[in-house]
């Protein structure tokens, strides 16, 4: 293992000495300043409780965790980020010692009472103890949970002060992680906002309201902040040197850009304004109107006023490529599915009637007319719950479910689902049959709805539909309230167990919104966690898909294809697979885009 996560040459490198001469933010000239937005309101900035994305992509700019993701090397590689190197691994795979870059300081507070605060292991010490503090109620607490060893005492009767042999400080700058077993993907957790370093004193100092006081090393800083409608982020004027360096690991497509930010000194625009944007009118016209520098995933609705009809292939409307707007379609690592109930009375239960009907739930989804439809051929069919560019993905599996109304329709009279004086049909008793699905209230959330309706009603099932805000969705589902549900997921980190741990019966009432909780898969899935990519994971992986599609917990639907375009002033934008921004990266050329919005009508 310890070969695996070896520095890569092409690691944007922490460069303590020589960064005198590299450019910074407002060296000259007027300012740079990043316009972006995000789709939803942000929550409270505290990296151990927030879970959503739009604030999620606010913390990476705002905090440390010990690695990052370098940003132009595919497949994604890991890089230290506060760390003189990648951490040593001892033989077992058991113990991580980190050596911290010395000199690093929390951004400026009253917390600190006016003196420079500088970062050291204990902080991160505590910052992961943090995610075991019952009074946080971290949705991050699996990343750890039976993992670190000792832990069984933090969750016993939790104290900071609680000392355990999986946590330590062993100097001012070095940390040490032992574990309980080996654990593959342990490295990729502490790249995740949620293991970010956070400071004691600010943590005590507003308890609660923490979320409201970001606090941390990153290189950006909260100016302006209008709740859940702007925010302003400034460059941090105390980030360490951090200077852009690129070795043989970069993609081929990406050496261009490579090249455009070698040597140069991040973050290399001065202030990023980010409007909240739930309207997705509004935010494909502010793109049009040169409002913001990019759009990622254009709204399905949305697709005709940007893309072309008479394209097979993703392409710009030709008025938009001539203004010199590029268009990037990206395979996100996100997947797209309907779970079910397995604890609801009318939809779960592992008995062959309901298996029956789940199945003929999942036959009856019109893949084609959604994917062609709907998503606009900005989509693949899912065949598992795994995206393709993540560890485990099998590009040669193929589902045995498909649409097939018909044999959706044999499947309910095979096993008494019969239809009744309604026309629609009855549970096998001779009961009403009646299927509710929640769903959120927007145009999409519309389109979705007539799409299950038809689906459903073609095979006699009769479906209503209950809308509401997706955070009281979630809520319900948490307390399995829910019977239906489309939603999605996001990789937290690229590795499918990220995927298939939503299936884990353990995590019913957490991330397994389905409380699907079958033996044979949970066995499966505890041998696979323990395994890296590796040919026997595989074949586990692959009879874990097989259990899926025999039990239907879930309906697979689709894997986007993101429309992102991007204005011809903005300059090293790539897309990260897993990281949520590339502000640090970016750079714009102001005369270029002074000259653009001025022509345009």
């Amino acid at each position: 293992m310890t070969g695996k996560w070896k520095l890569a040459l092409g690691a944007v490198m922490l460069a303590l000495a020589g960064a005198a001469g590299a450019a910074a933010p407002g060296a000259a000239g007027e300012p740079k300043v990043l316009h972006a937005f995000l789709s939803t309101g942000e929550t409270g900035l505290d990296p151990a409780v927030a879970s959503d994305i739009a604030t999620l992509a606010l913390l990476e700019n705002l905090y440390d965790p010990l690695l990052r993701y370098d940003y132009l090397a595919r497949p994604v590689k890991l890089q230290p980020n506060t760390l003189r190197a990648m951490p040593q691994v001892d033989a077992a795979g058991l113990t991580y010692t980190f050596q911290l870059i010395p000199g690093i300081h929390f951004t400026p507070d009253p917390a600190f009472k006016g003196k420079q605060r500088e970062v050291t292991a204990e902080d991160y010490v505590y910052s992961l103890k943090r995610l075991y503090d019952p009074e946080l109620k971290s949705p991050w607490l699996f990343l750890l949970e039976g993992k670190l060893a000792g832990d069984e005492a933090l969750k016993a009767k939790f104290s900071y002060a609680t000392a355990i042999p999986g946590l330590q400080a062993v100097d001012k700058y070095t940390l040490r992680i032992r574990l309980s077993a080996p654990d593959p993907n342990f490295l990729y957790y502490l790249a995740m906002p949620a293991t970010a370093v956070v400071a004691r004193e600010v943590a005590e100092a507003y308890g609660a309201q923490m979320g409201n006081h970001p606090v941390g090393t990153g290189p950006f800083v909260v100016g302006e902040w209008k709740r859940s409608d702007k925010i302003t982020l400034q460059a941090n004027p105390d980030f360490r040197a951090t200077v852009f360096h690129a070795g043989p690991e970069v993609a081929p497509e990406f050496r261009a850009t490579a090249a455009a930010l070698e040597g140069k000194r991040l973050p290399l625009v001065d202030r990023i304004e980010v409007k909240i944007m739930e309207e997705y009118q509004s935010r494909v016209l502010g793109f049009l109107n040169g409002e913001f520098d990019y759009i990622e995933q254009v709204p399905e609705s949305m697709k005709d006023m940007v893309l072309r009809a008479d394209s097979t292939a993703p392409a710009l409307k030709p008025e938009l490529a001539k203004k010199g707007m590029q268009l990037s379609p990206f395979p996100v690592l996100q997947t797209y599915y309907m779970w079910m109930n397995m604890e609801d009375p009318v939809i779960g239960g592992y008995s062959k009637d309901k298996v029956a009907l789940r199945r003929a739930i999942a036959l009856s989804y019109n893949s084609p007319e959604d994917v062609a439809l709907l998503k606009k051929g900005l989509a693949l069919p899912a065949q598992s719950p795994l995206p393709p560019n993540v560890l485990g993905y099998d590009p040669n599996y193929r589902s045995p479910i498909s649409y097939n109304p018909a044999l959706a329709r044999a499947l309910l009279d095979r096993y008494g689902y019969r239809t009744g004086k309604n026309g629609y049909r009855t549970l096998p008793g001779g009961q009403p049959l009646l299927l509710t699905m929640h769903s959120e209230p927007s145009m999409v959330g519309r389109l979705r709805d007539e799409l299950w309706r038809k689906s459903l009603n073609a095979i006699g099932l009769q479906v209503q539909f209950k809308s509401d805000k997706k955070t009281e969705i979630i809520k319900a589902s948490r307390l399995g309230k829910v019977m239906m549900f489309e939603t999605n997921w996001i990789a937290d980190f690229p590795d499918g167990d990220n995927y298939l741990q939503l299936l884990y019966g353990p995590n019913s009432g957490r991330a397994n919104y389905a409380r699907f909780n079958l033996p044979d898969y949970n066995r499966r899935y505890e041998q696979a966690r323990k395994l890296g990519d590796t040919p026997e994971r595989r074949v586990l992986y692959r009879e874990m898909n097989q259990l899926i599609h025999a039990y239907n917990p879930w309906v697979l639907l689709t894997h986007p294809i993101s429309a992102d375009i991007q204005q011809p002033w903005l300059k090293n934008y790539k897309r990260h697979p897993v990281e949520f921004t590339n502000w640090r990266y970016v750079d714009l050329d102001i005369a270029e885009r002074n000259q653009l919005t001025k022509m345009a009508p």
